[in-house]
């Protein structure tokens, strides 16, 4: 949901900077590979330190990187297979550190074995839900649905209170700290949730495609009947 409207939006917002970065010189991969990379920096350098509110301020802050590069190459005229694929590949990278710094703050001085392990389940839930729609795609189904919670919704949820429950450590704002722990656990359900729509979805879909081409099989001249006409011969 918030992949349909927000990106709309940001995309108008952000395409007089795109512009201004094309009269520049700069390339729409060198926006997606800054971006990965400040990204990456701003989880696993403050998040494990648990200065969740600065980590979220850098994170924020060159997450937009997504939707600027796109924005970047349809200006140019320049999309491609390997921008789409270098996109994808470095998206994944990003949400893994996101999570990952979690999973260390947990694992080292926030010693909550728990939310540590939630917080490892965050990460690999969102991963295999970004792989399920593309190995459903990749075999040639259309995998019609997006989800409960698909990447959009977990950076928002994550971000916002991850950063809010930064306002502890930094400013001092008591009880606020308990705001991450929330936000991975709708996250991690919200992936489970996710999951399962877009397996059930596959499924159908593929028994669908199945039934169809089998139907279409049965109904080719000669089909049924040259199969028999074979068998017997033999």
């Amino acid at each position: 949901m918030l992949n349909k409207y927000a990106r709309a939006f940001f995309t108008r917002v952000l395409t007089p900077f795109a512009a201004l970065l094309l009269r520049r010189g700069v390339s729409p991969d060198t926006v997606t590979l800054i971006g990965t990379a400040g990204v990456v920096a701003g989880a696993l350098v403050f998040y494990p330190r648990g200065e969740f509110f600065w980590g979220t301020i850098c994170i924020t802050v060159f997450v937009f990187s997504d939707l600027v590069d796109g924005n970047m190459a349809r200006q140019a005229g320049v999309s491609s297979r390997w921008g789409a694929f270098l996109d994808s590949t470095l998206d994944r990278v990003a949400d893994g550190a996101i999570f990952g710094g979690f999973a260390l703050w947990y694992a080292g001085t926030g010693d909550n074995d728990m939310m540590c392990a939630v917080a490892i389940f965050c990460l690999a839930s969102g991963q295999v839900v970004s792989y399920t729609k593309a190995r459903g795609e990749s075999i040639g189904l259309p995998v019609a649905v997006n989800g409960l919670v698909e990447r959009a919704e977990r950076l928002v949820i994550t971000l916002v209170l991850g950063g809010l429950a930064g306002f502890h450590r930094t400013f001092g704002v008591p009880a606020i700290q308990i705001l991450l722990p929330i936000a991975l656990w709708i996250v991690a359900a919200g992936s489970l949730v996710t999951l399962c729509q877009r397996v059930i979805t596959v499924r159908r879909e593929a028994a669908e495609a199945d039934a169809a081409k089998a139907d279409a099989g049965a109904g080719a001249p000669g089909g049924a009947s040259g199969a028999g006409a074979s068998g017997a011969a033999s």
